[in-house]
């Protein structure tokens, strides 16, 4: 039990502060700790809902005006979620695992050749476009037990022109919807350890107010060698457990 309290705190840091549903850390920790993939996955997409949830409604606080393309790429992630269940039922624990690493090594290639701030000014977006986007990267994330930042940032810093704490704060927006969609697909597919899920999830809120306030501290620069840092971790972590 104070093993999951601590991976929680740790984890509600690093989604405040990142901007991520927090899966991308928790995951590996889990199966470093002893739990397999799926039971993995499981966990921390209930602490994602928790974390979130709670993340975005300090974020609204300071700015709402961030969350408007935020709906339309959410409700995509929400319908993409939907089918998580699904794949993780019909997929191997090692396939997950090779998917996971894929995932972040295209994040770091595409955050480390992108500004932290714009280049070019921010257009307004296709409405279309972002809900397939948020279905895509919905269906994929909550797949492999992450809230989909990590996939939606780059897309929104290199494609989109957001500036990199603009895009966090969005992304982890979108994990609200994402979240709550595979907390119910993966639940009817029974693949749900909820008692565990709560605990990591409730632990998760002290670290994403610590997070978020540690994160208006950061010069963008800074902040963006922090999420590659925190990327590469991830990813020679996952690595070393699946190879």
């Amino acid at each position: 039990m104070f093993e999951l309290l601590l991976l929680g705190t740790m984890t509600g840091f690093t989604s405040g502060f990142f901007g991520v549903g927090g899966g991308m850390l928790l995951v590996p920790l889990l199966i470093y700790v002893g739990f397999d993939m799926k039971e993995a996955i499981s966990i921390s997409i209930v602490q994602m809902v928790f974390s979130s949830v709670f993340g975005s409604f300090l974020n609204i606080k300071k700015s709402a005006q961030v969350f408007k393309d935020g709906i339309f790429i959410g409700l995509g992630g929400m319908i993409g979620g939907l089918f998580s269940g699904y794949i993780v039922s019909n997929f191997t624990n090692t396939s997950l695992q090779y998917i996971f690493i894929l995932i972040v090594i295209l994040s770091i290639l595409r955050i480390f050749f992108s500004p932290a701030e714009p280049i070019k000014e921010q257009k307004k977006q296709n409405k279309i476009l972002l809900i397939l986007i948020g279905f895509f990267i919905g269906l994929i994330a909550m797949s492999i037990g992450i809230g989909g930042s990590i996939m939606l940032t780059p897309i929104l810093v290199g494609f989109m022109h957001y500036s990199l704490k603009r895009a966090t704060s969005l992304g982890l927006f979108f994990v609200v919807f994402s979240s709550i969609a595979g907390f119910i697909s993966l639940s009817l597919h029974g693949h749900m350890l909820l008692v565990e899920g709560v605990t990591v999830g409730i632990a998760s809120l002290l670290g994403v107010y610590i997070g978020i306030k540690v994160k208006g501290l950061i010069h963008s620069n800074s902040y963006k060698k922090y999420i590659l840092l925190l990327n590469t971790t991830v990813l020679f972590m996952m690595i070393y457990k699946t190879i």
